[in-house]
């Protein structure tokens, strides 16, 4: 069964996104054209008092990471967009909380925006911050990666199927690790173990400071496993020293296209990853975040856009207002019945 979460939270920006959503079609059959590269009139403005003067777009986390790239790229797009400068600030700390709460305590008047992470979905349960998804206005999702199961090369497990008939017939044998302990990967780890009918413990997971020091444990064989996203694993894949079996989303990753879903190799339907996007303070202008919107998905299919990512090893996931708070509202769910299962929610 596949594993969605059950409960349901109030999406704070389905007023917002259901007017956004009314200029969809036209931002569509634009193509592209002109209001992309100029900012000036054309399908997008349907806000013509916004912006006010410069932008400042909140990352959560440190500059030179993924979601630092990927920010830095969305503003210097958007700010062509919009004629006028987008300045993208790094406010780190607490584990995403310092950035987070940042794009929540803004004035809702659009000036401020931020990448908001998974984290968010996370956040609170771990009892670190009571900010949630309903503190902010989704405007649109750019990005998901699923997690994936990644082994060394000479690993004796060929496929998932082998490697969960092993952890069933030997708990706590096979060793993972991709990031700290409740971090989204050991997430997506206990998720995957309780929706085979596996105990959540049944894998040993050792904390590591992120996925890149993991795949140097995997590679080493101080560990068996790792469940981060294979964009991440992507250098060690490519070089013959990893090897993917499969991938936690509903279709195989498009950077790596030969490799299964985990649905596909064992019948177990489960799905977890991350994802970017951007968002602003609750209560934003329904105009603005139309415009917004309109202008991102135009980013989003833009070929600098759709080459960096590629060459970055993350996917193009766009998703509109209303899905995106949809999204977040659902992924919270599901990420607090996991972290409740395996007692990591305070």
């Amino acid at each position: 069964m596949k594993h969605t979460g059950t409960r349901t939270r109030r999406l704070t920006a389905v007023a917002a996104a259901s007017a956004a959503s009314l200029v969809l079609a036209a931002c569509s059959g634009s193509g592209g054209g002109d209001d992309a590269a100029g900012g000036g009139e054309g399908p997008c403005d349907v806000a013509p008092e916004y912006p006010s003067g410069p932008i400042e777009l909140i990352v959560p986390w440190a500059a030179g990471g993924g979601t630092d790239g990927v920010a830095r790229l969305v503003g210097e797009q958007l700010g062509e967009a919009l004629g006028t400068q987008v300045n993208v600030v790094n406010r780190t700390g607490g584990s995403g909380v310092v950035g987070h709460q940042a794009m929540a305590d803004a004035p809702a008047d659009g000036q401020t925006l931020g990448l908001v992470t998974v984290e968010i979905g996370m956040m609170h349960w771990q009892g670190l911050t009571d900010l949630t998804h309903e503190d902010l206005t989704a405007i649109s999702q750019v990005n998901a990666d699923p997690a994936g199961l990644t082994v060394a090369a000479d690993s004796e497990w060929q496929n998932a199927q082998d490697l969960l008939d092993h952890i069933e017939a030997n708990p706590g044998d096979v060793v993972s690790s991709g990031t700290g302990q409740g971090g989204i990967w050991h997430l997506a780890l206990i998720g995957m173990l309780l929706e085979a009918g596996l105990e959540p413990d049944a894998v040993n997971f050792v904390p590591s400071d992120g996925a890149a020091p993991a795949l140097q444990e995997l590679v080493a064989g101080g560990i068996d496993l790792t469940t981060s996203s294979l964009g991440e694993n992507k250098s060690m894949i490519e070089s013959g020293q990893a090897r993917a079996l499969a991938v936690m989303g509903n279709e195989p990753d498009p950077n790596f296209p030969d490799v299964p879903t985990l649905a596909e190799e064992t019948g177990v339907e489960y799905e977890m990853g991350v994802w970017r996007g951007i968002a602003g303070p609750a209560g934003m202008e329904e105009n603005a975040v139309a415009e917004l919107e309109c202008h991102l998905e135009e980013i989003t299919a833009s070929q600098e856009f759709t080459d960096f990512m590629a060459d970055s090893g993350l996917g193009v996931r766009y998703a509109g207002a209303e899905e995106f708070a949809r999204l977040m509202a659902e992924d919270d769910a599901a990420k607090g019945e996991v972290m409740e299962a395996a007692g990591l929610a305070n």
